[in-house]
């Protein structure tokens, strides 16, 4: 039907465009974070996009349903702001034909949501946790960054590099502090490079340079000078990685019950139904009086939007303290909301049917003007 199709077409249009633009923020917010955490030290500079991929899946169910909810509002208020809507109505399409177009668009969102959610964020979660772990355990040499500071995991030793060669394995002008015991030692060498022994541990060699040793406070210092030098480097072993519920799969999550695996499959579960709630819910919401402002309506629906999304948050919770049984989850959220929009949506058609009823009356009541002729 032409209605359905062009009503579907503008949807996926603006449902696109809403994507784009809420994906691009939170890209450029993540990236600026994570180079901020890479010009610091905190994080290698390979590491910055593989971090930036995983963190966008992890979002990415949220931001699709946003961005569906926020095309549908911005597409039906078009309609009533151009006048497009009242054509539609007044040619007999009653607003419940408009749930049929929106439906048909919504479920297909719907299953896309659910396979993010229940599929594909929790697999970037436990990615990215073990991606980090992997980062966690290198030496601290496997992150220093020319011209920073870098501080060891342990605290005890500080290392600075002038220059590093393309392939890592030379360096230039370097700089350490180590603390051993209560003396302060400081090195300053004209290069370095790593070597590894066969029995797995690693060394900086230095060469060229100068130690200065003694206690702060005093006087008692001692300078040494080398034409080589070796510094240990202390290894972390790699630990056991525990997955939070949030990047364990459904599965996992019914293999081993738990309160916290409860309310983390209600939230997956969850997405996609209030995708399809919050659908429903944009049309009576799109409704715009021309003659009064055009940001009302949005305000409401933005009020509605966190509203829902907070009280599903708070059933979670419920359902993790155990004051809300598991079989019972976020259900009686998600009908509540669905029944205030079927009953707001059946209030906008009575009101718009009595509103067509009292035209089509005074227009059978106004006497016809027929002109006479002599």
């Amino acid at each position: 039907m032409l209605f359905s199709r062009l009503i579907r077409k503008e949807f996926a249009r603006t449902s696109l465009m809403a994507l784009v633009i809420l994906l691009s923020i939170l890209l450029t917010v993540s990236l600026v974070k994570l180079l901020g955490l890479a010009a610091g030290g905190s994080l290698s500079g390979g590491a910055v996009l593989a971090m930036l991929a995983f963190g966008a899946l992890t979002y990415l169910p949220v931001l699709l349903s946003a961005a569906v909810f926020t095309a549908l509002l911005m597409s039906l208020t078009r309609l009533y702001r151009d006048s497009e809507m009242i054509i539609w109505l007044s040619s007999g399409v009653s607003l419940w034909r408009f749930t049929h177009p929106i439906l048909r668009f919504a479920l297909p969102m719907a299953l896309v949501v659910a396979l993010l959610s229940l599929v594909i964020s929790p697999w970037a979660i436990g990615q990215k946790a073990r991606y980090q772990k992997e980062l966690d355990v290198q030496d601290d040499t496997s992150q220093i960054t020319p011209g920073v500071f870098r501080e060891s995991h342990q605290s005890d030793q500080v290392f600075f590099v002038d220059a590093l060669s393309q392939h890592k394995a030379k360096v230039s002008n370097v700089f350490v502090q180590s603390i051993q015991g209560q003396r302060l030692g400081v090195i300053a060498a004209d290069s370095g490079h790593i070597e590894t022994m066969p029995n797995g541990d690693r060394y900086v060699v230095l060469q060229n340079g100068r130690r200065y040793e003694g206690e702060p406070g005093t006087l008692n210092y001692r300078l040494v000078d080398f034409d080589q030098a070796r510094l240990r480097i202390d290894q972390r072993g790699v630990g056991t990685t525990s997955l939070s519920v949030k990047s364990m799969s459904v599965t996992g999550l019914l293999k081993q019950p738990t309160p916290e695996g409860w309310g983390e499959l209600h939230w997956r579960l969850g997405l996609p139904v209030s995708l399809v709630v919050l659908c429903l819910f944009a049309l009576p919401l799109s409704h715009l009086n021309t003659r009064g402002g055009r940001s009302t309506n949005m305000i409401f629906a933005l009020l509605a939007y966190m509203v829902y999304y907070n009280t599903m948050s708070i059933a979670q919770s419920w359902v993790v303290q155990g004051k809300l049984s598991p079989w019972v989850g976020l259900w009686p959220v998600h009908v509540i909301f669905l029944a205030l929009a079927a009953l707001w949506l059946l209030q906008r058609r009575r009101v718009w049917s009595w509103r067509w009823w009292q035209a089509k009356k005074q227009q059978k009541n106004t006497p016809s003007t027929t002109g006479s002729g002599s």
